[in-house]
């Protein structure tokens, strides 16, 4: 009689647990067919021209946001993890308005672009060939680059790489790979910071728990961990959670960090000699502060920028000042 009673709560929890992963996989295969949908919304709402097309990457195509006039000067926006192209929606426009021809990609395995599987994929040297082949698509040989987080570290590299092809560097709370490396060794408060690196580590297990509900997972990475909460509406958070739900994207966004930590980059790493903005919000719940000090060692013709009262995802949180400082900056580079 014990065993009959223990087996129905179990039962019901076995059903109910299917009823609801169920549930939750239609609403994440619904979000994931609007992403086309709210991504015209989205240019619509940029209230400047602009065009969602695909561009060649190293061997894989992707989705990019064109704006602005197609003889200015190029700027290419390299978001972060686990963004898209739409977080640059504030500064699209301001370029534009500067005359600037903006592309802003998903980067490979995220939203609407290619998703090639498995980690070496991701491994540095593609993705900033990536931008290397997009610029050349574009018709030019070199860019201003602005770079987020992951974005930011595809746009420190690239320069590092291809001078050649970076006319300007614009970082936005994205470590230098050096700075990064030492604190991950050294630094047991940056360490403690970086948990999820570790955690991405592990197989299957990390993208699986971040899909089971896009939106929640919006919610909690980009609102719970702002600092200036008022930044991502929902209708923000929508197109966001869209953009996590594609089918693979989650993993090749984890891929990026699997990569990172077991394939090194081809070439050794070298001064960035090119002019470099670094803007760097204070509140960063994920990068301390202390990984821009010495930064001028390595960066001769820097200019380092701080924000207050703001968290890691800076263009989002204070658009305002971090299109003067980006404007500013490039009217003097």
């Amino acid at each position: 009689m014990s065993r009959k009673r223990w087996l129905w709560p179990v039962l019901g929890a076995g059903i109910s647990t299917g009823v609801l992963l169920a549930r939750s996989q239609r609403r994440r295969h619904f979000l994931a067919r609007c992403a086309c949908s709210l991504t015209h919304e989205a240019l619509a709402g940029l209230e400047v021209p602009a065009e969602s097309t695909t561009l060649p990457g190293e061997g894989i195509e992707l989705h990019t946001i064109l704006a602005g006039p197609t003889e200015g000067p190029l700027a290419v926006l390299l978001h972060g993890f686990p963004e898209c192209w739409y977080s640059w929606r504030h500064q699209i426009p301001a370029l534009v308005r500067a005359g600037y021809r903006v592309a802003a990609p998903d980067l490979r395995g995220y939203n609407l672009s290619d998703k090639p599987r498995g980690a070496r994929h991701y491994q540095i040297d593609h993705l900033t060939a990536d931008i290397l082949a997009l610029i050349r698509a574009l018709g030019r040989e070199s860019a201003t680059v602005v770079g987020h987080d992951w974005g930011g570290m595809v746009a420190w590299r690239l320069a590092m790489d291809h001078p050649e092809a970076v006319d300007d560097l614009v970082i936005l709370n994205a470590p230098h790979p050096v700075a990064m490396a030492k604190a991950l060794q050294r630094d047991w408060s940056q360490r403690r910071r970086s948990w999820y690196i570790f955690f991405f580590q592990l197989p299957w297990f990390p993208e699986t728990l971040l899909t089971l509900a896009p939106l929640g997972t919006a919610r909690f990475v980009f609102s719970r961990t702002a600092v200036r909460r008022e930044a991502f509406s929902e209708v923000d958070l929508e197109i966001l959670a869209a953009a996590l739900a594609q089918p693979g994207a989650m993993r090749c966004m984890i891929d990026y960090y699997r990569a990172a930590l077991r394939l090194r980059p081809a070439r050794r790493a070298t001064a960035v000699e090119v002019p470099t903005l670094v803007l760097w919000a204070e509140d960063d719940f994920a990068l301390g502060k202390e990984l821009t000090y010495g930064l001028a060692r390595g960066v001769p013709d820097l200019r380092l920028q701080y924000i207050s009262h703001c968290g890691h995802w800076v263009q989002n949180e204070a658009p305002g000042d971090v299109n003067e400082q980006l404007l500013a900056f490039l009217r003097e580079a």
